[in-house]
């Protein structure tokens, strides 16, 4: 078959989608169901903490244990000194044995730690927990590298802010539960340890699940039609053997990248700011407030149950700014940045100054600060995939890395700062530093970040710089592209009939 190019240029082929819901929103909707309950057993402890600390305000019929504010503040930051260990080996193991291994481990481990947790702690006290929490780190740490990386192998650029943004919009599902469900059980026949049960049950059944339905990429899916596989494929453009080959990875262009140390700057900084609210918004409410553990964790979940419901209006608004009007992806990055960073900073030095006589507008406050901070989703968070989808997960692994140590930091910080929980004014020192870190963190992206594909990304980058790169023109991924389809598409559809002709 012989094929002009001036007749592929003049009239581009459009490939169908193929069904409405394919394999690549079920793999999207599969990652948001795993970020949920990783999420949920990592988060439970903001509630768990404070019954097992206080019966008087869950089921009584529990053991209570007496830790000091430095202990709890030990137990809530232990998980990171294990997160941040484990992110970078994680884009590694990814690349070498897939998503769909290391993901399955990796969540498998969770939910055993969290099924073990009531048993350990009766006998090993705060320490034991502090090590169970640190495993669970390791053991979570490599997740997010695989879901990066997952969604650079399924889902296409045009796609990528709504499928990518569900995917990680698992982590706002997870908060709610974590923070409104602990507290109802908590209260329960169940008590404290009934979190950790039910935080493993819900990563067992996502287990089970994933290993049915998950693929690493479209051409090993069992269930994927051929349409869907076609056009996943033409809107990628990867080179013939894509998906089997080990592209290395361009050190010394990542390490001197601009928009690269920009990006960590910018998650470290929004790190910084959300873990400060989610692990100390229980004890903020129960300590400036007055508020006992089930009206806690109710209360405490309603900003994340805004922020989930916000994450599809910030979707829905970043689809259409894309659709109707001329916006590139980079200022459409920094704007919902913006406001995901800068709303929360002015909210969080306002409800400083509220006290107790004023809990209603210290709820609804709390409530939009985490509501709009979701806009960092589509303002940051995919960014890595943005620069380099061909490294996605490394990519993930180093910024999630660095970016982590400031979770770490932050409970210790106001570990030393609030040593009376009661006190609104220590409090006030908590969230104006928060505040400020977000609002410079954000400054920076807007200055220097860019959703703009490095040079390095390339597959053969590396071959280039030593003389041996094949170039690819525009031609010839056109060309590709339609012998993809010419391949593919049955000899009676009649699509095929088109191109034929």
């Amino acid at each position: 078959m012989t094929i002009n190019k001036k007749s592929i240029e003049a009239t581009p082929v459009k490939i169908k989608k193929g069904s409405i819901l394919g394999m690549r929103h079920v793999q999207s909707f599969l990652l948001f169901f795993n970020v949920t309950s990783i999420y949920c057993s990592r988060l439970n402890i903001g509630v768990a903490v404070v019954a097992m600390t206080n019966s008087a305000t869950a089921n009584p019929d529990f053991p209570e244990f007496e830790w000091s504010e430095k202990e709890i503040s030990y137990i809530i930051s232990s998980f990171f000194w294990g997160y941040v260990c484990t992110q970078f080996p994680g884009g590694y193991l990814c690349k070498k044995f897939g998503a769909k291994l290391v993901m399955s481990v990796a969540t498998c481990i969770s939910a055993l730690l969290s099924a073990a947790t009531p048993w350990s702690v009766g006998w090993g006290s705060w320490r034991i927990l502090c090590f169970i929490r640190i495993v669970q780190g390791l053991a979570q740490g490599v997740i997010f590298p695989c879901v990066y990386e997952h969604l650079a192998k399924w889902v296409p650029l045009k796609e990528r802010n709504r499928l990518g943004a569900f995917a990680l919009s698992g982590s706002d599902c997870g908060t709610i539960l974590a923070m409104a469900v602990s507290g109802i059980i908590a209260k329960g026949q169940w008590g404290w340890p009934g979190i950790y049960y039910v935080s493993a049950g819900i990563c067992f059944a996502w287990c089970v699940i994933w290993l049915i339905f998950g693929e690493n990429n479209p051409n090993e899916s069992k269930y994927i039609g051929s349409q869907e596989r076609n056009f996943i494929a033409a809107e990628m453009a990867h080179s013939e053997g894509y998906h089997k080959k080990k592209i290395p990875f361009p050190w010394k262009a990542v390490l001197t990248s601009t928009p690269f140390y920009v990006l960590i700057l910018a998650r470290s900084c929004q790190n910084w700011g959300l873990s400060t609210i989610h692990a100390q918004i229980p004890s903020y409410l129960s300590g400036v407030l007055n508020m006992d553990i089930k009206a806690n964790g109710l209360y405490s979940s309603l900003p994340f149950i805004a922020m989930w419901v916000m994450s599809y209006v910030y979707l829905s608004l970043a689809d259409i700014l894309q659709s109707k009007t001329s916006i590139s992806l980079t200022s459409l990055r920094r704007l919902f940045n913006s406001l995901g960073s800068w709303l929360p900073a002015l909210g969080l030095v306002i409800i400083g100054f509220l006290d107790e006589h004023q809990k209603i507008w210290a709820i609804v406050l709390m409530t939009l600060i985490v509501a709009l901070n979701s806009g960092n989703i589509i303002g940051s968070a995919l960014n890595m995939i943005d620069l380099a989808p061909n490294h996605a997960g490394i990519m993930m692994s180093l910024v999630n890395a660095v970016s982590n140590i400031t979770p770490f930091i932050s409970p210790l910080i106001v570990g030393v700062v609030v040593t009376d929980v009661t006190n609104r004014t220590l409090w006030q020192i908590v969230f104006i530093i928060a505040a400020a870190i977000f609002f410079f963190g954000n400054l920076l992206y807007i200055l220097l970040g860019t959703a703009e594909t490095q040079p390095w990304n390339a597959e053969d980058y590396l071959q280039e710089k030593c003389g041996k790169r094949s170039h690819i023109h525009g031609y010839d991924n056109n060309i590709e592209i339609l012998e993809i389809q010419v391949k593919s598409f049955d000899a009676k559809d009649s699509n095929f009939k088109s191109v034929k002709k």
